[in-house]
């Protein structure tokens, strides 16, 4: 009787419904599929590499019109969104004018990211940004702070089209007057100064970029677009709004020209010593030739791609740099890969320190947080990790040796794509190993450090200290 009641008034709202108590899965379950920025871009990504998959495996995308394996297909559609270079597959001879063009889009947009190409379109059209999209973008674009995220996207925009227009307008010309027809010289052009922008590396030409060696009409062009798309948009925007004024350049902006320009000489001075005599590559070259030739190639492993030399038949001392570089990659927020030149300079700032005994990291008159080192340390921890498993797998996988296997995981994970030449030669399990490093590599390092950004927190209770010994 009292219970037919009870029930009524529940129904009439007169009295609360009991909460059901969650369990501890249910909370888990929940917060495993709570949209988070990092969890979007993941799933941005994936939606866009399966379109462009799809685009690339139609007929109509290559020479010969017929259809591309799914797993060729794929990789391509990764490794132009994940702006890599690798190819299992001649570009210049395998995709026809429309494959080439899908590519073209997919480098495009997997330079910018999809959230700033979707933000840029908001910005335009409802002239502001909503909270969320703001969160995200910045995420994405490396700003520093929320407010800055509309100028960062400005910034965005404005750089990619201006350089990709000065690399466009700089080699058309230079493609008619060495007998490429103007609407094949126009196509090559737009494919250059976006492939070189974005640092994807992808080459239209059947005879690829070693046609080019000592050509400063074409390697110095792509050589400034690779440069200024590796430094990342948040040191442009700075460096735009503060040219005449270098002192009040932000921290990141410092380190990251800092550190670039330092890479750039350590790489042209091996290059240039390394390769001086050796007859495959730079030996029976004239003085300009090296100098240009070792110049770009210290460009290149920012996360370009492009390669005048063959780098199979380099030394293994040059490899071994080219390995360090590919590591390190380029500038956060940028086109590039890699853990990136901040986090690489932080580590060496962290050592610098240990080393005088200082108790605080600084630099350029500033002192840099705990919590940051923390995170240099944890992605380059992962990122390694990331680089072992791929190669013991390529090496379980593949016939390959250690220095060529550890070259292409290099390359696939810092989104390079420079290769020894064995990509088109390993068999399918081997290029899934591939695939899942170029995607790990593009997304990897910006979503690790964004997660360990937002999980830092303060302790009541801290436990008591006990210093194990270290060396």
């Amino acid at each position: 009787m009292h219970g037919g009641r009870i029930e009524q008034a529940r129904r009439r709202g007169a009295m609360p419904r009991t909460r059901r108590r969650v369990t501890g899965a249910e909370r888990h379950l929940r917060a495993l599929f709570k949209p988070t920025p990092a969890r979007i871009a993941l799933g941005v990504f994936t939606l866009l590499i399966a379109v462009f998959t799809g685009l690339l495996s139609l007929p109509a995308a290559t020479v010969v019109g017929e259809r591309t394996s799914l797993t060729d297909a794929l990789f391509t559609a990764v490794s132009a969104i994940c702006v890599t270079g690798l190819v299992t597959l001649e570009t210049g001879t395998h995709w026809s004018t429309f494959g080439l063009t899908v590519i073209m889009i997919a480098m495009k947009l997997g330079g910018l990211g999809l959230m700033t190409v979707a933000s840029l379109l908001s910005l335009s059209v409802m002239h502001r940004l909503g909270l969320a999209q703001r969160v995200i973008t910045a995420q994405e674009t490396r700003a520093e702070r929320l407010a800055e995220v509309g100028g960062v996207l400005r910034v965005i925009l404005i750089t990619s089209a201006a350089f990709e227009a000065a690399t466009f307008v700089a080699l058309t010309p230079y493609m008619v007057v060495t007998e490429h027809g103007i609407g094949e010289s126009l196509f090559l052009g737009l494919f250059y100064a976006i492939s070189a922008f974005n640092n994807a590396g992808f080459v239209p030409e059947a005879l690829g970029t070693a046609q080019y060696l000592g050509d400063p009409f074409f390697t110095i062009p792509i050589g400034l677009a690779v440069l200024v798309g590796s430094l990342g948009f948040p040191v442009i925007l700075v460096v735009v709004r503060k040219l005449r004024t270098p002192r009040r350049w932000s921290l990141h902006a410092k380190l990251t020209l800092t550190t670039t320009a330092l890479l750039l000489g350590l790489g042209f001075v091996g290059y240039l010593a390394m390769e001086w005599s050796n007859p495959a590559t730079l030996g029976g070259q004239n003085v300009g030739t090296k100098l240009l030739g070792a110049g770009f190639a210290s460009v290149m492993p920012r996360s370009g791609g492009f390669a005048t030399l063959d780098v199979s038949q380099m030394t293994a001392e040059s490899r071994l740099l080219t390995n360090l570089l590919m590591f390190i990659g380029g500038g956060s927020g940028s086109t590039a890969g890699g853990i990136r030149v901040t986090t690489f300079a932080l580590l060496m700032l962290s050592i610098w320190a240990e080393i005088r005994g200082n108790p605080e990291v600084e630099a350029f008159g500033r002192r840099i947080p705990h919590e940051t080192i923390r995170q240099a340390i944890g992605v380059l921890v992962m990122s390694a990790t990331v680089v072992f498993l791929a190669t013991f797998l390529l090496l379980r996988l593949t016939p390959f040796t250690l220095d060529a296997v550890l070259f292409e995981a290099l390359s696939a994970f810092g989104t390079v794509g420079l290769s020894t030449g064995i990509t088109s030669a390993l068999p399918e399990e081997a290029k899934w190993v591939l695939i899942a490093c170029m995607y790990v590599g593009r997304l990897g390092p910006m979503t690790l450090g964004a997660a360990l950004a937002v999980r830092s927190r303060v302790r009541m209770v801290q436990l008591p200290r006990e210093r194990p010994i270290v060396g």
